[in-house]
């Protein structure tokens, strides 16, 4: 869950579209997690799951995490969720718990294994802009805008049975330098890294910088994405209860 501010009150929100592939396609009830009270019960949150999704905001992440100035400040920011979400990161990959990262999400297990972002992607050489048009009706900024390739003869090819896909794109920010461990599944025409994984950790662990909850029921490539995090964490529930 992220920070939101409204008439004066702090609130913790979470967008219902992405919950709905969770409880719909994965078959997962979704257990909220604020991250708003720091970093101490972050082992009981692990302790009553079998998975973590972590999902897309409106925010980004605070660049001093990997080592650069804000180059966007005009853009929120939520040091709560930054705070809470990457020590998350190292103590479920520790448990051996499926990981499912979306936009930001993806860019925060990149950011929590070392690696960092190009802050403005439409603006860094060789780079399209990935942005929506923040004045178009939400059906529009959500629609396909570009496809990636996948890397061949990989699980997540296989899984999605295709070798290039659509995607919707919604994010000014982009993976720069891989963080230790991730390797890329799909690419953008531009060279942009659209998904990745950790081949090392037994575990499922897939980061999408697309938005694969949108309307995800109606998509065959988000059904299996959510279908294959569903699987990974009934899996690792059987295992913990042998």
């Amino acid at each position: 869950m992220g920070a939101q501010e409204r008439k004066g009150h702090d609130y913790q929100v979470m967008t219902h579209k992405y919950l709905s592939p969770l409880f719909q396609l994965s078959g997962c009830l979704p257990l909220l997690v604020p991250t708003c009270f720091g970093v101490e019960d972050i082992g009981q949150y692990l302790s009553m799951v079998d998975g973590v999704y972590l999902t897309g905001a409106g925010t980004n992440i605070d660049p001093k995490l990997y080592g650069q100035e804000n180059l966007t400040p005009e853009k929120e920011l939520d040091p709560d969720r930054d705070q809470f979400d990457l020590p998350l990161i190292h103590a479920a990959l520790r448990l051996g718990l499926p990981f499912f990262g979306v936009c930001r999400g993806m860019q925060e297990l990149n950011v929590a294994l070392g690696g960092d972002l190009h802050q403005k992607v439409y603006a860094s050489p060789g780079f399209d802009d990935h942005r929506e048009d923040g004045n178009a009706e939400v059906i529009q900024q959500y629609a396909d805008r570009h496809s990636v390739r996948l890397v061949p003869n990989t699980w997540f090819a296989n899984l999605l049975e295709d070798t290039e896909i659509a995607v919707n794109s919604l994010h000014g920010q982009g993976i720069k330098r891989l963080g230790r461990g991730l390797v890329p599944l799909a690419y953008a025409h531009d060279g942009l890294v659209e998904a990745v994984h950790l081949p090392e950790q037994a575990q499922f662990t897939l980061g999408v910088q697309w938005h694969p909850e949108w309307r995800a029921a109606q998509n065959p490539h988000s059904v299996r994405m959510y279908q294959a995090f569903g699987e990974a964490c009934r899996g690792h529930a059987a295992q913990r209860s042998a």
